[in-house]
Formats: C-alpha cells, sequence, structure tokens
C-alpha cells in the first residue's frame, strides 16, 4: 500500500565553493597554475591582474546589487558583441613588477630525444620490407620506458589484426622483434630481465670464458642466480668462489633496465617547492611560492556589461538568460578568487604549524632532533580537520637551507627509547639502514640481530617491527644481500 509521509533530519553537505577549496587545497605549485590558467580560459569574466581602485568598485559595484535582483530589464543588444573578446593590446595588459635583485626560482625545462625516438630513428639502419616496418613500428611503440617488452605474443598479434589490419603469425613476429633486440640500448625488446641479461651478455666479447659462462648461467640458472643460492651454483658448474665472484661481477656491469637511462635523462625532475624557509639571526621564515600564481581579478568589462542592462527596460526572456549567463560567469569567477585566497591562508597558517613543531630541526638540519608528529597534532594546533592537514602535506615540498624536503616525510609515528624519550621512526630508520649498509655482506644480520643491535643503542624495537621498516625502506631480506 502506497503512503505518504514527512521525515525531518539533518545531514552535512559541501558547497559547491568547499568542494573547489579542497580540490585547489591538495594542489602543487605547477598543478596549481595549471589550473588557474585552465580557469582563465574557461571563464572570460576572470583575468590576470591587481584591481585599479578597489574602494571605487567596492562603493559603485553593479555586480553586487545584482546578488538578490531577480528582476532584469534589459534591451535588446547583439550577444555576440558584447561576449567578444575585448581588443585591448597586449601590451597594456601586462607588467614588470619584478626587481633586478630578486631572486629567479623559475626552472628551465630541458627538452631532448624521448626513448621511443630513439628506438624510431633506429629503424632506417634495420632491413625490412614494406610489411614488416609497420610491424616493428607497432613493437616498438608496445615497448615501456624500462625497455622492455610486457606483452605477450597472442595479444601483438591480435591487437595488429584489429587496429592495424594486419596479419602476421607468430614465427614473423619473434623474427621481427629479434632485429629490434639488435638496436641500442643492448638489452632493450627483453620480454623478463633474464632475456634482456642474455642478450646484453650475447653482444659482448666472444672470446672471454667469463663472459660465456655468465651466460650459460643466466640462460641454465636463472633461478638459483636471483635466489642467490652461490653453493647450488658452485655444485652445479663446478665452480670456485672467485669464479662465482667473476661471475658476478660481470652480471654487476649489465643495465637491468635499458630504457631507464634514455628515458629518465628526458624526463623532468625538477621540484618547485610550494613553500621556501629561510632563517634570519636565528629565526624561522616560511612564505608561499606565488611566483607562478599571479593574482586574479574579475573582468571590468564584465562589470560594465552588467551595469549596462541596469538602465535598460525589459525586452524579451533572450536578454534575461544573457544577464544570467554574466552573472553565471561573474559568480565563478569571484568564487575561484576566494578560493585560491582561502588556499593561500590555509597553506600558510598549516605550514607555520608545521615549523614551529619541528623548529628543532629546520634550525639545525639534524634528523635526530625530528619530533614525532602526526597529521592530528597539527590539525589539532590549527583548529582544523586532517583531511585538510593531509591535503596540504601531500605532494608539496618545502625549499629549506638543507634542501628540498617533501612535507609528507616530515610526519612520522613515535616512539619511547630506554630514557623514555619520545623519538621519531625516521630517526630508527635512519639508524637501521647504518646498520644494513655496514654489515658484513658474507655474513648479512638477520631482522633479530638488528633488532638486537637497536637494543643495545637505547631502541626497544621488536623484530617484526624491523622488518616492517626495512619493507617500508625497501631493503631485500638478510639473504638476498649476502654477496660472495
Amino acid at each position: 500500500m502506497l503512503k505518504q509521509q514527512l521525515q525531518i533530519k539533518l545531514s552535512q553537505k559541501l558547497s559547491p565553493q568547499q568542494i573547489q577549496l579542497m580540490k585547489l587545497i591538495q594542489l602543487s605549485t605547477l598543478d596549481l597554475e595549471q589550473r588557474i590558467q585552465s580557469e582563465i580560459g574557461e571563464n572570460p569574466a576572470l583575468e590576470k591582474g591587481k584591481e585599479v581602485d578597489e574602494n571605487e568598485l567596492e562603493a559603485n559595484d553593479p555586480y553586487e546589487d545584482y546578488q538578490n535582483d531577480q528582476k532584469i530589464d534589459t534591451n535588446d543588444i547583439d550577444i555576440d558583441a558584447y561576449l567578444s573578446d575585448d581588443e585591448i593590446p597586449n601590451y597594456r595588459i601586462q607588467s614588470n613588477n619584478q626587481s633586478p635583485d630578486d631572486e629567479n626560482r623559475e626552472i628551465p625545462f630541458s627538452v631532448g630525444t624521448s626513448f621511443h625516438e630513439h628506438l624510431e630513428n633506429q629503424l632506417q639502419n634495420l632491413i625490412l620490407s614494406a610489411e614488416e616496418r609497420p610491424i616493428a613500428e607497432f613493437l616498438i611503440g608496445s615497448i615501456d620506458n624500462s625497455g622492455y617488452l610486457r606483452r605477450s605474443e597472442e595479444d601483438i598479434i591480435d591487437d595488429l589484426a584489429f587496429t592495424q589490419n594486419i596479419i602476421v603469425d607468430r614465427s614473423k613476429l619473434k623474427n621481427i622483434l629479434r632485429k629490434i633486440q639488435s638496436m641500442d640500448p643492448p638489452g632493450v625488446g627483453a620480454r623478463s630481465l633474464q632475456e634482456c641479461l642474455s642478450i646484453q651478455l650475447a653482444r659482448k666479447e666472444k672470446d672471454r670464458p667469463e663472459v660465456e659462462l655468465t651466460r650459460k648461467i643466466i640462460d641454465t640458472a636463472f633461478n638459483e642466480f636471483s635466489r642467490k643460492h652461490y653453493k647450488k651454483l658452485q655444485d652445479r658448474f663446478h665452480l670456485t668462489e672467485d669464479e662465482l665472484r667473476g661471475v658476478f661481477d660481470e652480471i654487476g656491469k649489465l643495465n637491468p633496465k635499458p630504457g631507464g637511462a634514455l628515458s629518465e635523462s628526458n624526463q623532468n625532475n625538477h621540484i618547485v617547492p610550494d613553500f621556501i624557509l629561510t632563517i634570519e639571526n636565528g629565526t624561522l621564515k616560511v612564505s608561499l611560492n606565488r611566483r607562478n600564481a599571479p593574482e586574479l581579478r574579475i573582468s571590468k568589462n564584465y562589470k560594465e556589461m552588467l551595469s549596462g542592462y541596469a538602465e535598460a527596460p525589459k525586452k524579451n526572456k533572450s536578454q534575461q538568460e544573457a544577464v544570467l549567463f554574466i552573472k553565471q560567469k561573474l559568480d565563478a569567477a569571484k568564487w575561484f578568487i576566494d578560493a585560491i585566497e582561502q588556499r593561500h591562508q590555509t597553506l600558510y597558517l598549516t605550514i607555520n604549524a608545521i615549523v614551529d613543531y619541528q623548529s628543532a630541526y629546520f634550525l639545525t638540519g639534524d634528523e635526530q632532533k625530528l619530533k614525532p608528529m602526526i597529521l592530528k597534532d597539527i590539525a589539532d594546533k590549527i583548529e582544523m580537520d586532517i583531511s585538510t592537514v593531509s591535503r596540504v602535506a601531500n605532494s608539496k615540498y618545502i625549499d629549506t637551507p638543507y634542501g628540498v624536503k617533501l612535507l609528507k616525510s616530515l610526519f612520522s609515528e613515535g616512539m619511547k627509547n630506554e630514557e623514555g624519550e619520545d623519538v621519531s621512526t625516521i630517526e630508527i630508520k635512519n639508524i637501521l639502514e647504518k646498520l644494513i649498509s655496514n654489515e658484513n655482506k658474507k655474513k648479512p644480520l638477520a631482522d633479530q640481530a638488528l633488532s638486537a643491535l637497536l637494543k643495545e643503542k637505547g631502541y626497544t624495537v621488536a623484530r617484526r617491527t624491523v622488518a616492517k621498516y626495512r619493507e617500508q625502506m625497501d631493503i631485500p631480506v638478510a639473504r638476498l644481500r649476502k654477496s660472495i
């Protein structure tokens, strides 16, 4: 049976302005610059530059008069005429207020030949028929940035048939792949690490017995090699310890990622810091990097258009729609400017709280003085939500006298040492890393031994916790750290 009933309930929902602010807070400096450029391109009511006379605009602002006005009187005006871009010369809306003494924080970007372009250039040197060339180009496009072809032969054959309308059998595909594997860098086009190392060894000098022995081990006993079962390798190939050491030295000269050198060299690894920290007379001063965030304003032309409609009598519905369009653009521009300003305020408040909390570290640069700090500590200090602090700390960098630091790396859990003092897990990880780097590689330290050494230094850390920290630092277990 159908029936109607009333129900009252309370719920919290974020307004569009709050959602926009949350999205802007989590953006880095470079992402914010792109977001501003995108918004300026989409909203003609938003412009770069500073307001000429803010007091005059606030005293007589037709936009503010229309905030609560639902009755719109307009003249019959060509909409396309007043929505067109203003033909103001470019030199009149640009200004250079930078002093010669200002520090230039803009980072140039270099452009070079990419890894795949390097491979495609070498296709000219291969002997390929007209039917084989598009297949070779498709294979090169399927190679990842590490230099590996990680797709199966069946998938490549199917994709060639459906996307390129090229029918090729497996033997022909393998023949073309072998030609690609002859290109530089050595090992490119391999389908596994074993094949990559084997290709590189095959291109070395043939008259060296250690090279042939190394290739034999890679081709027939790769599992024992990867697991570092030295005793099994010595027994199987009747090797002395010196001969086995020579094999591993030869393998150490190979490149497990043949495409890594070229692809990484062409990537832009420059970091633009979001915050700048300086020390002046023993006092910490932090500022936002607003070099790439231009000042924004609401278009004066759009305000004048709206003012013109106020003095005209009502005509038709199309004119009301035109004015509503202008109001929407002005609203969006005002909200965006307010959100940018709130973003700056939130970031400034949060970074000052972090710097004040870790002042001992920022004054000295000594990581042992890093205090345990979690998101809740900063959230309670600035009286904001934990999610807001998380958005600020995520993918943001601070430029310090000791280098550029990731804000997220300053947060860590804490534990007490034998003296009852709170120490950061970062400090324990640094000590753990030093213990592992100084260990005897012939007899690497197990997690239980590392736990005992940490206890001698005053840090009571369980074996499971040592294993967790070791995995977080991408350090393998003791067996895989063992060397001859």
